[in-house]
């Protein structure tokens, strides 16, 4: 089973871009990305960016990945 993660886009050069997730930066190819700009969320899966995401969601989404982090600590 495979996971898409959001990332804030954070420079984009040519085809890739810089992402950020959890303050880890990733190199994320963006070739499928139309009118991708620079504060974008993407859903980014085996390093290509699939789909611009907004930005609420984005957080949203992130904030239940920290909350099962949490909770996945909390019971190991």
């Amino acid at each position: 089973m495979c996971l898409a993660v959001p990332m804030k886009v954070k420079d984009i050069t040519e085809n890739i871009a810089i992402a950020e997730v959890n303050q880890i930066e990733y190199e994320v190819n963006v070739t499928l990305m139309e009118n991708l700009k620079v504060g974008d969320y993407v859903i980014v899966h085996a390093g290509f960016a699939i789909e611009i995401m907004d930005k609420v969601e984005a957080q949203k989404t992130l904030a239940l990945w920290r909350d099962m982090q949490g909770y996945n600590r909390g019971n190991s």
